[in-house]
Parts: structure tokens; C-alpha cells; sequence
């Protein structure tokens, strides 16, 4: 029965691990909710109906949606803080229209008790010694925990950390087009036409709220709580000043691109500067010791013979 229960618990622990590292990786497709709608106004080539949009999403979301539906209704014990933490880093990582904050607290407990029990399992049937077996069952759960949580900060930085890149390049684009003579909604379409980017698709969802009757302002306010990037945020702040006190447009936008650039080249500097203490710990755990071994194996060796 060893070799069986050893199997058991390996393909256990194997397909928790599996589901959800699949699942939480391959969330791309919008859900059918409002978001969806304002991001798909313009898509020529969308699903007819909800049958076909549903086939185009991958297997493991169509089986996985379903089943955290019917257990969100257990989030009703957690705490209404922690849920709006949790829609705040999917709004922030632009995964609100893709999955909604009871659906993650499901997965991210279906993930615990899975691993949870796979560890047991393991335990039990696999007989490992004592050390190891302990070492499973603390890092097992200690994974299912801590990994959705670093999963969703990490794309929420990585979404951030592109926001900023292209940031200067679309401030360019925008502050030319105004020069040109073209209104800020149509150098806010030219931005949304000739880029492919997280900004480009916010940008795109801010310009179809003020084509639904939205005020200026509170689609700007939307953009900003949802990128949360502080100098995208002092280019909104210093865009409604500017139209609270009649600045012309194309003048606040060549400053802020300007600015942003500066930003950019500090930022790039930073990064250089900071790449010789990074490279001084590979350098210390691999390099020096392979360098000492060469140097000092022929004297080692010798003084080795003599002792002898």
C-alpha cells in the first residue's frame, strides 16, 4: 500500500498545484459585467453571443467559474475589509472584470485546504522521516497561503511598473495631437489607436465613460483610483487644475511630458546605479569561490604533501 498511498499523494499535491497555478495564470478573458461592455464597444471581432464568448474562454476558467460561484456564498464569514482589499488589487492588477474578490477568497481557500490536505496525505501514506514530514506539513498550507497573495501583488506591480514606462511616450503623443489642433477626447483616441498597453486600455476605457455622459472629472478621478500610480496621478491632478482655471491644454501637457522623461532618465539612473551592489552577492557566492579554489588548490595541495 506504500507505493499506492506515495502515488496518491504526489498526484494529489501535483494537480492542487496545477489548478491553481493554471487558473490564476491564464484569467484573460472579461467576464460579462459592465467593464466587459465598455471594452468591447469598439471590438469588430467579439462573439455573437454568449455561447461563442464562452467557448473562447480557456477550459480551466469555464470549469473553475462555475464552482467558485457556487461557493461564494462562504465569504459571507469573511470580513468585508479584507474583500475590498482583495477587489482593490484586482482592480488595480485589471483583473476586476475577469474575476471578482468572493471568487479569489474561494480560490485562495481552495488552494489551502487543498494543499492542506495533500500534506497529510503525503504524511500518512508516504512515511517520510520525521524532519521532512514536518517540513511538508508546515510549508505545504504555508505555500497554498502565501502564493495566490504573491501571485496578485506581483501583477499588480508588474501592470503598475508598465503604466509608468509608456507614460511618457503617450503624454508625447497626446501633447502633439493637441499642438496639431485635434480636441483632448480625439488625442485621447489617437493614444488609444496607436498603442498596445495597460494605459492605452485605460485611457481607452476613461475616453468611453465621457462618451456615455461621465464628467471629465470623474473619469479621471476612475483612472486614477484604478492604476493608483502616483505620477499618473500628478498628470491628472495638474490636467483638472488646468481646466478648473482655463490653461490651455497643449502647454500642461508638453510640461508634463517633459517631466515625465526626466522621471524616466532619474529612474533608469537609479536602476544603473543600484546593479553593482546586486551583482556583488552572485559574484561572492559563485565567482570568488571558483577564483580561490584555482588559486590556491596547487598551494593546498603542496602544503597538503609537506605536512605529510
Amino acid at each position: 500500500m506504500e507505493p499506492i498511498g506515495i502515488s496518491v499523494a504526489v498526484a494529489t499535491l501535483l494537480a492542487g498545484v496545477a489548478i491553481v497555478v493554471v487558473g490564476l495564470s491564464r484569467l484573460q478573458e472579461p467576464a460579462l459585467d459592465a467593464e466587459g461592455y465598455l471594452r468591447g464597444l469598439d471590438d469588430d471581432d467579439r462573439p455573437t453571443s454568449e455561447f461563442e464568448r464562452r467557448l473562447q474562454e480557456p477550459f480551466v476558467l469555464r470549469a473553475l467559474h462555475p464552482l467558485a460561484k457556487s461557493l461564494s456564498s462562504l465569504t459571507r464569514l469573511t470580513p468585508r475589509n479584507y474583500l475590498d482589499k482583495v477587489h482593490k488589487k484586482l482592480l488595480l492588477a485589471g483583473l476586476s472584470g475577469t474575476i471578482r474578490a468572493e471568487e479569489f477568497v474561494v480560490a485562495h481557500g481552495a488552494a489551502v485546504g487543498l494543499l492542506s490536505v495533500s500534506s497529510v496525505a503525503y504524511v500518512i501514506f508516504g512515511n517520510p522521516s520525521p524532519g521532512f514530514g514536518i517540513l511538508v506539513l508546515i510549508f505545504g498550507p504555508l505555500v497554498g497561503v502565501l502564493a495566490p497573495s504573491a501571485w496578485l501583488a506581483r501583477k499588480v506591480e508588474e501592470r503598475q511598473q508598465a503604466i509608468l514606462k509608456d507614460l511618457p511616450d503617450t503624454l508625447d503623443l497626446l501633447a502633439i495631437s493637441v499642438e496639431a489642433g485635434m480636441g483632448f477626447e480625439g488625442a485621447l483616441d489617437v493614444v488609444c489607436q496607436h498603442f498596445q498597453s495597460p494605459l492605452a486600455e485605460e485611457f481607452k476605457r476613461t475616453l468611453k465613460e465621457m462618451e456615455l455622459g461621465l464628467p471629465r472629472r470623474d473619469a479621471f478621478h476612475n483612472l486614477k483610483r484604478r492604476t493608483d500610480v502616483p505620477e499618473l496621478s500628478n498628470f491628472i491632478l495638474a490636467l483638472m487644475q488646468s481646466d478648473a482655471l482655463g490653461i490651455p491644454i497643449g502647454r500642461v501637457l508638453k510640461t508634463q511630458s517633459t517631466e515625465m522623461r526626466n522621471k524616466r532618465r532619474q529612474w533608469a539612473r537609479e536602476k544603473a546605479a543600484k546593479l553593482p551592489v546586486k551583482m556583488l552577492f552572485p559574484l561572492m557566492l559563485f565567482i570568488f569561490p571558483s577564483i580561490m579554489i584555482v588559486i590556491l588548490g596547487p598551494a593546498g595541495s603542496n602544503i597538503v604533501t609537506a605536512l605529510r
